[in-house]
């Protein structure tokens, strides 16, 4: 397979990123560094078959040649960073989501959006359902990442329902430490293979 994976500098998507080259397959990681570290991808830089682009997906982009899927996990994850980043916060998870869901439509390839526990907000249902809608302020001190993944949620289900995009959601709670981000590496891709 050949994937795109946005937020590649990232602490998931280095880790996503080093599962599907380990798996025999060709990795194009974007990533702009506001919140990414240019260190968790060294080790890849003479790797034939990952190719980096430093670049903000909330700008049109495109990848050349074909594309078996596109893996959206670009977003600042931490309090003190998308508090810091408010507004890219919220311009990755609308703008950034929509365009890498433009991409997966024009190469025909599978979009698989990276999720919060954050769109419950503060629940009031402990464990969530999926069928919990969550009990959410869009207006407190973390709305910002709340709602952009709210709102990159709903930009992924429009696209699947209204232009029929195949898309996979995971909403991730907590992850932490190595082991944690290879276990969500695997986890995504296992999931990339089932509806």
């Amino acid at each position: 397979m050949r994937v795109a994976i946005t937020g590649a500098a990232g602490f998931l998507g280095s880790h996503l990123t080093d599962r599907f080259l380990a798996d025999g397959h060709e990795v194009v990681g974007f990533d702009n560094f506001i919140t990414g570290q240019a260190e968790n991808l060294a080790h890849l830089r003479d790797n034939r078959a990952f190719q980096f682009v430093e670049h903000d997906v909330s700008e049109r982009f495109t990848v050349d040649g074909a594309l078996d899927g596109v893996l959206h996990f670009a977003s600042a994850a931490s309090p003190p960073d998308y508090q810091k980043y408010p507004l890219e916060t919220l311009r990755v998870g609308s703008v950034g989501t929509s365009n890498c869901l433009d991409l997966a439509r024009a190469r025909s390839a599978r979009f698989f959006m990276a999720s919060t526990s954050e769109v419950y907000g503060d629940p009031t249902v402990h464990p969530q359902p999926e069928s919990y809608w969550g009990y959410v302020s869009s207006v407190g001190e973390r709305s910002m990442y709340d709602e952009a993944k709210r709102f990159a949620e709903a930009t992924t289900m429009a696209y699947h329902r209204t232009l029929g995009v195949d898309t996979r959601i995971v909403r991730i709670f907590n992850t932490y430490g190595r082991a944690c981000a290879r276990a969500m590496a695997a986890l995504s891709q296992t999931s990339w293979c089932r509806r």
